[in-house]
């Protein structure tokens, strides 16, 4: 009799994406002062990130306090610092996050009380509808892998309690400098979570240009911005039917 079990796709992707994230990742530069708050550009974006966050969440501001929130891809702990001032507690708060060194930076980053976790998110030990929010930022077009995109999004869809929500931050359109990231229409994050309603904003001028704007003068920034079609971001609140 033959016991040959067939290859699952999916379970290999599972496996493997992971490991061709973290390398190349491991190209990257380690600091890049592009990307610190001191850079105009990348203040600009913050606060336009946050801004945009904070309307979306604006309904639940009285109840963000009792909110348990989980970030994919926690990097050095930057969005679950604006979870806090937006008013999340940090007993409240978890960063999963795949690259050791990051975790490390988070966790001397954050309060004491926020959980952070090392490893492959897909394999978390978070309860099934605990969470009130799963936040991923720019995590998706990091993955190459069609159907290891889908596992981690039904798997955080799975974490989500009905009436909380996915918060998603990502790139709307390729980076033709960067072939390590691709840009998520918004077509495809509707097939990644098709029961989801979906709040849409669109965001973040064009990075080339934001910094080109902002050694000119930061209000060419703003006049810049408010004009969609160079925005190269999306944010969506993706809410769980109650």
């Amino acid at each position: 009799m033959n016991t040959d079990i067939p290859p699952d796709p999916q379970a290999d992707a599972v496996r493997d994406e992971p490991t061709a994230v973290a390398e190349r990742y491991g190209r990257r530069r380690a600091f890049d002062a592009r990307y610190s708050l001191l850079d105009r550009a990348a203040l600009a974006e913050q606060q336009g990130r946050l801004r945009a966050w904070a309307g979306l969440w604006s309904a639940q501001a009285a109840q963000l306090s009792d909110w348990r929130i989980t970030e994919v891809g926690c990097g050095d702990g930057g969005n679950l610092l604006d979870a806090i001032r937006l008013g999340a507690q940090p007993g409240h708060l978890r960063g999963l996050e795949l690259l050791p060194a990051r975790a490390e930076r988070a966790r001397a980053r954050l309060p004491a009380a926020v959980r952070i976790d090392t490893g492959d998110a897909v394999r978390a030990d978070i309860a099934p509808a605990s969470q009130h929010a799963v936040l991923q930022f720019t995590v998706f077009s990091s993955l190459l892998d069609d159907a290891f995109q889908q596992r981690l999004a039904d798997t955080m869809w799975r974490w989500v309690r009905p009436g909380g929500g996915v918060l998603w931050y990502d790139f709307a359109v390729d980076n033709p400098r960067n072939p390590d990231v691709r840009g998520v229409p918004l077509r495809r994050v509707r097939e990644l979570f098709p029961q989801a309603n979906a709040q849409v904003r669109r965001l973040t001028l064009a990075p080339p240009l934001a910094r080109a704007a902002c050694r000119i003068h930061p209000m060419l920034h703003g006049l810049l911005n408010a004009l969609p079609p160079l925005r190269t971001h999306r944010l969506v609140w993706l809410i769980k039917p109650e």
